[in-house]
C-alpha cells in the first residue's frame, strides 16, 4: 500500500510540474517591460499568443507571433531583455551545410519546420521539426551546420 501511495505522489508531481512548466496567459498579464519589449520586437506582426514558463527555475516569457506568413517567437524574462528569437526559415535560404547537417540528422524521416535560434543578435543554432509517423521531435545544428555539444 505504501508504494501505491509514493507512486500516487509522484505522479501528481509530475503532473502538477507540467501544468507549471507554460501557462497561457494574456497580453495584459505580462510585466510593463516585457509588453515594451514584445510591443518593439513585435512591430508590424501579428500576436498568435502570450505564455509564460519556468526554464531552470526562472520566469520566461514568450510571445508567439506570425510575420509574413512565418512564425517567430520571442522569448523574454520578466525585466523585458530579449532571451531567444526562433524564427521559421525557409530550407532554400539556409546555408548548404547546414541543410545537409540537418536532412543528415533527419535520415529517413521528414521535417516539417525550420527554426533560426538567435540569442543576443546572434544565430546559434538551427532546429528543425521532424516528423516521423506520428511521432514528432526536434533536431540541431550549430549555425554552420556543425553538431552542437549541447541543446540551444
Amino acid at each position: 500500500m505504501k508504494s501505491v501511495n509514493v507512486l500516487t505522489a509522484t505522479v501528481l508531481v509530475a503532473i502538477a510540474s507540467v501544468s507549471i512548466a507554460e501557462q497561457r496567459i494574456t497580453k495584459s498579464d505580462l510585466p510593463a517591460p516585457v509588453q515594451k519589449t514584445a510591443d518593439a520586437q513585435g512591430a508590424g506582426a501579428t500576436v498568435v499568443g502570450y505564455a509564460k514558463d519556468v526554464e531552470k527555475g526562472k520566469i520566461e516569457y514568450e510571445v508567439q507571433l506570425m510575420v509574413a506568413g512565418h512564425t517567430k517567437d520571442l522569448t523574454i524574462d520578466p525585466q523585458g531583455n530579449l532571451l531567444e528569437v526562433e524564427e521559421e526559415v525557409q530550407a532554400d535560404t539556409l546555408p548548404a551545410s547546414v541543410l545537409g547537417s540537418l536532412r543528415a540528422q533527419a535520415g529517413k524521416d521528414r521535417i516539417t519546420k525550420i527554426e533560426s535560434l538567435m540569442k543576443q543578435g546572434k544565430i546559434v543554432a538551427y532546429e528543425a521539426q521532424v516528423e516521423t509517423g506520428k511521432k514528432h521531435s526536434e533536431i540541431q545544428v550549430g549555425p554552420d551546420g556543425q553538431k552542437l555539444d549541447h541543446e540551444e
